[in-house]
């Protein structure tokens, strides 16, 4: 009950208009619009107190980096906090990530295994600032800003694991624009280019957490699925962004498919093509399905189908089942035998329960960030930005 009243309302969302939508989902506009009504007084209010300082703002002593998003899920905030972790491993710094942990923590366990053997750290908790206090206090931190500390790293590649680069350097906030009590010394807003900002309208009526004049807030604004739209799209998300904040910079990325693992067998990397003339079943519960639907029907598939949950959804006996009954309709129809193909944060939230898909083949879809050039922005030029914007002084040979 409760997955099919969210996608009712996800849809109410997304409508471009309410005169083509079913009658039950127009019924419910008006309660809706009063819900969304009491959440914006009651950001409006809580933004307020944290602005006249009733509530406390938390300092921590090394600089912090919050990802994320105007609207709910699917705007590639994760995979940024990764390439984020990922561009200070190289640097030398550890980076601590925090997290709230929903959906059973499948977006903290994807990054478990994509950050494994670097000096990453992750705390789960939705005090975030308490989490980090408790990180800083059994690591320690260093001041990533003293080019000393930078020298006396880097005199051997092989110290890496050193007892300096256990201490914390920098701290990257996942899902956390709507987390005030943490300050922050850099705030990346994530924008997803193929559903925008929907019908622009504040929880549970639209899809916003907060009006769009928050983007008042970003040093920086990303599209994500920026391959997928058209440049005229761009360019008109681009004069939204700029009319709100002038000169904000702007980057472009995408996620770019990498390999295949089946389940049971993660360790095994398996090729793109194996997707090749095969009939495909797309399974996913993350915030937006389109662009990893779009993202397989590219590979080759001779058919692709769909079921899609809501963000976060944790699978269940009866959605195995349902997922099953699928595959035997798809199986009835086509040859060859269907193959499910998922998402790594559908696979990090419960690798066991979809096992008992078997004998069908059960693929996981693994996707790097790549940010794509525009208007002079490249991937050099957004490494260099994170690197300006927290004065990081770096050795000679990592200045490139």
């Amino acid at each position: 009950m409760m997955e099919k009243l969210r996608r009712v309302v996800n849809e109410i969302a997304y409508a471009q208009t309410l005169s083509h939508l079913p009658p039950l989902h127009r019924s419910l506009v008006p309660f809706l619009s009063i819900a969304s009504s009491l959440y914006k007084l009651a950001v409006s209010l809580r933004c307020s107190l944290y602005q006249r300082r009733f509530f406390q703002l938390h300092r921590l002593p090394v600089p912090v980096i919050s990802v994320g998003n105007l609207s709910w899920g699917g705007n590639g905030k994760t995979p940024m906090v990764e390439f984020i972790a990922l561009c200070f491993c190289h640097y030398g710094i550890s980076p601590l990530v925090l997290s709230r942990g929903y959906g059973g923590g499948d977006e903290v366990n994807m990054l478990r295994r994509h950050l494994l053997g670097t000096p990453t750290k992750f705390g789960v908790g939705a005090n975030r600032a308490a989490v980090a206090s408790r990180f800083i206090q059994k690591y320690g931190y260093v001041d990533i800003g003293k080019s000393s500390w930078h020298e006396k790293q880097y005199l051997d590649e092989k110290v890496q694991d050193s007892v300096d680069s256990e201490k914390i350097g920098v701290v990257v906030l996942d899902d956390a624009m709507q987390h005030w009590s943490l300050w922050r010394d850099l705030d990346i807003v994530m924008v997803n280019g193929l559903t925008l900002w929907g019908n622009l309208q504040l929880l549970p009526r639209g899809p916003l957490r907060e009006p769009l004049t928050a983007l008042r807030r970003a040093d920086a604004v990303v599209i994500h699925h920026a391959d997928l739209v058209s440049e005229h799209t761009l360019k008109y998300i681009e004069s939204m962004v700029l009319g709100i904040k002038k000169s904000v910079p702007i980057f472009l990325t995408k996620l770019d498919p990498t390999y295949l693992f089946e389940v049971g067998t993660i360790n095994a990397k398996i090729p793109l093509t194996a997707l090749h003339e095969t009939n495909i079943l797309c399974v996913s519960a993350i915030g937006s399905a389109e662009p990893f639907v779009k993202q397989i029907q590219k590979m080759g598939a001779l058919y692709v189908d769909r079921i899609d949950f809501s963000d976060h959804h944790i699978f269940h006996a009866r959605d195995i089942e349902m997922i099953r009954a699928k595959l035997g309709e798809l199986d009835g129809k086509f040859v060859p035998k269907p193959i499910v193909v998922m998402t790594e944060k559908d696979y990090d939230r419960d690798p066991e329960i979809l096992k008992q898909l078997h004998p069908f083949k059960v693929f996981v879809l693994c996707s790097a960030l790549k940010v794509l050039p525009y208007r002079g922005s490249t991937e050099d030029s957004f490494k260099k930005f994170l690197k300006d914007h927290l004065k990081l002084e770096l050795p000679p040979a990592l200045r490139h």
